[in-house]
């Protein structure tokens, strides 16, 4: 792994939580007694996604069980499945008691974009991807278990999507134009760059109705940008829809209204 002077990470915001970096190991669990993982939900069962500058808040859920009862969490790490980069600790965790064995503890994580020094692969960007979960739970009577990969979830890389139909308004029968452009986070310099060779469909919504409707799909260029011709047979509503990746976000413009002359 070769350093540079800055590189993009994210942070844990807890005050004064320390930072840990961690690298992957082998599936395997450990513990003592009859205390068990049961289910791991992650930010709702949703991706997270994270820009250039939001801090982004998500919990994670686990439900534990023990015959004495649960004590709660001691432990909670996510990091990327392939590469094993990520952040260990939270910024908050509770438990709630469902029965006299079973409790749902939450992990809160906080997490924002920061400039970290020397320590973070060659490009943070490959750390978007496919995450895993590792926790370690306690029981009342002193029972512990700790748990590799007991969820997985999608950490990706936000994304923007814009619009333009022109001219405005427009000749029924004529042609007219929608650019518009696709761009996503980068977390090495904190800005969004454009998305290249990635499809978009272009969507309209008559005038009246509630519902888009997939017109055509247009790849982006070199830079990002889209742009096609379609002919105006009614007013309505132009818009384009990123269906996202595996790393990068799904996103959808806001509408641009076109009226007939």
């Amino acid at each position: 792994m070769r350093g540079r002077t800055a590189r993009a990470a994210w942070i844990l915001a807890s005050g004064a939580t320390a930072l840990t970096l961690l690298s992957a190991t082998g599936a395997h669990a450990e513990g003592r007694g009859d205390i068990r993982v049961t289910k791991t939900v992650v930010n709702g069962g949703h991706n997270v996604i994270v820009g250039t500058s939001k801090r982004v808040t998500y919990p994670i859920a686990i439900t534990i069980r023990d015959n004495s009862g649960v004590k709660g969490l001691s432990h909670v790490s996510v990091f990327n499945k392939t590469n094993g980069w990520g952040f260990s600790d939270w910024t908050d965790t509770r438990c709630e008691k469902k029965s006299s064995t079973t409790s749902v503890c939450t992990a809160t994580m906080t997490l924002a974009p920061a400039w970290l020094p020397d320590s973070l692969p060659e490009d943070v960007n490959h750390t978007a991807g496919v995450w895993q979960v590792n926790a370690t739970v306690k029981a009342n009577d002193g029972d512990y278990w700790i748990a590799d990969r007991i969820a997985e979830f999608k950490m990706k890389r936000a994304s923007k999507l814009t619009t333009d139909a022109a001219p405005e308004p427009v000749a029924k029968g004529a042609k007219l134009t929608v650019s518009g452009k696709l761009s996503r986070a980068n977390w090495e310099d904190l800005k969004y760059h454009g998305y290249t060779r990635q499809d978009a469909k272009l969507q309209f919504k008559k005038a009246g109705t509630d519902h888009y409707s997939t017109i055509k799909t247009v790849k982006t260029d070199e830079v990002g940008k889209l742009s096609t011709k379609v002919t105006a047979t009614s007013a309505g509503s132009w818009r384009w829809y990123f269906p996202g990746t595996t790393t990068t976000a799904r996103v959808v413009s806001a509408g641009d209204t076109v009226k007939l002359k």
